[in-house]
C-alpha cells in the first residue's frame, strides 16, 4: 500500500503554458513558432510584473509618479514599471516589430522590423488600486502585421479592426496571478505557480455562462447615463442582482466571465464617446468574450465590428453573458 507522501507525489503537476502552447501550435494560423514565442514573452513579462506587484508596500513602487500619460491620466509608478518591463520583453523576444501602449502617444518601434506581429496593450489596468491591495491586470491584443516584412510598422498595422486579432488576453494579478488568452479557438486560463515559476493550465476551455446575476458598473455616474441604461440598472436592482464593481477592468471582467454577469462602461455626458480605449481594452476583452460564448457591444454594434480611426480611440462597452448584454442594449 502506498504511503500518503507517495500518493501525493503521484499526482500530476499539471500542464504548463509552454507545453500547452507547443501542443496547440498546429492550430495557430501560419504556425511557424513566432506566435508561440510571442505568447511566452508576454507570460515572462507577466511573471516579472507579478514580482513587482508583490513588493508593493515593501519598496517604493506604489502611488502616483507625478506625471500624466497620453490620456491625460495621472501615471502611477507601477504603470511606468509595467510599461518598461513589457516593452523590454517584447523587444528582446524578437517577434514583434512595433508596440502600441496606453502609456505612449505614438508607435513604439522595437528595432525588429523582421518581426511578423504587432502588440497593442494596457500594461497595467487599475494600477491606482495597488495602494489598497485590489486586483489589477494587463490587457493585450496581437495582430499579424500587414506592412511588408523588414519595413517599419505603420498605423495601418494597428488599425486593422478587432476581427483581425490573431490572439488576445489578459493577466490578472490578484489572490493568484492568472493568464487568460485565446488564439481564436476557445479560451484557456493558466494560474501562476510561484514554487515552480510556471503558469499551469487551471481553467481549460472557459465557457461564459449564457446568463448571470452580477452587474458591474460605476453607479456614481448614474445620473449621466442615458435613460435606457438607467432603466437597465434599475431593473437589475429590481431583480435583486448582485452589484460588483471594484474599478479594475480586468478583475471585474474576469469575475463575470467565470460566474456570469455583465460589465458596463456606457457613454456619459462627460465622455459621450465612452472612456475605455478601443484597441487595447475593448477589442481584446470583446475577443475573449466572444470566443468564450459571450458578447460585447457598444450599445449599437458589436465591439469587434467597430472600424478604428486612431490609436487611442474610446468606446462605450457592454460585455459579458450574452443574455445580459442583449437585455442591456435593448433596455
Amino acid at each position: 500500500m502506498e504511503s500518503k507522501i507517495e500518493q501525493e507525489l503521484a499526482l500530476p503537476v499539471g500542464v504548463t503554458l509552454d507545453r500547452f502552447i507547443m501542443h496547440s501550435q498546429s492550430a495557430f494560423p501560419y504556425a511557424t513558432g513566432e506566435l508561440s514565442q510571442l505568447l511566452r514573452d508576454i507570460a515572462l513579462a507577466g511573471k516579472i510584473i507579478n514580482r513587482e506587484v508583490n513588493k508593493a508596500g515593501l519598496i517604493d513602487v506604489t502611488g502616483a509618479n507625478g506625471t500624466e500619460n497620453v490620456q491625460g491620466e495621472n501615471q502611477q509608478k507601477l504603470d511606468i514599471i509595467a510599461n518598461i518591463r513589457f516593452i523590454r520583453a517584447l523587444k528582446n523576444g524578437g517577434e514583434v516589430c512595433a508596440i502600441l501602449s496606453e502609456e505612449d502617444e505614438d508607435i513604439i518601434h522595437t528595432g525588429n522590423d523582421h518581426g511578423k506581429y504587432v502588440v497593442a496593450m494596457d500594461p497595467l489596468d487599475g494600477s491606482s488600486n495597488i495602494d489598497v491591495n485590489v486586483s489589477i491586470g494587463t490587457i493585450f491584443s496581437i495582430y499579424r502585421r500587414i506592412t511588408p516584412i523588414d519595413s517599419p510598422a505603420t498605423i495601418d498595422d494597428f488599425l486593422q479592426g478587432g476581427r483581425k486579432q490573431v490572439a488576445a488576453g489578459y493577466i490578472l494579478y490578484g489572490s493568484s496571478t492568472m493568464l487568460v488568452y485565446s488564439t481564436g479557438d476557445g479560451v484557456n486560463g493558466f494560474t501562476y505557480d510561484h514554487s515552480l515559476g510556471e503558469f499551469i493550465l487551471s481553467h481549460k476551455n472557459i465557457v461564459s455562462p449564457e446568463n448571470g446575476v452580477i452587474y458591474s458598473v460605476n453607479e456614481g455616474n448614474y445620473n449621466s447615463y442615458t435613460t435606457s441604461t438607467q432603466n437597465y440598472i434599475t431593473n437589475c436592482k429590481r431583480k435583486s442582482y448582485s452589484a460588483r464593481y471594484i474599478g479594475s477592468l480586468v478583475g471585474d471582467f474576469h469575475r463575470n466571465l467565470l460566474k456570469g454577469g455583465i460589465y458596463l462602461y456606457p457613454a456619459t455626458a462627460k465622455d459621450p464617446k465612452g472612456k475605455l480605449r478601443l484597441l487595447y481594452e475593448c477589442y481584446p476583452l470583446a475577443f475573449i468574450a466572444e470566443k468564450s460564448g459571450g458578447r460585447a457591444s457598444d450599445g449599437f454594434r458589436e465591439i469587434l465590428d467597430i472600424v478604428p480611426s486612431n490609436f487611442h480611440q474610446r468606446s462605450p462597452i457592454y460585455v459579458g453573458s450574452t443574455a445580459m448584454v442583449d437585455e442591456a442594449i435593448k433596455a
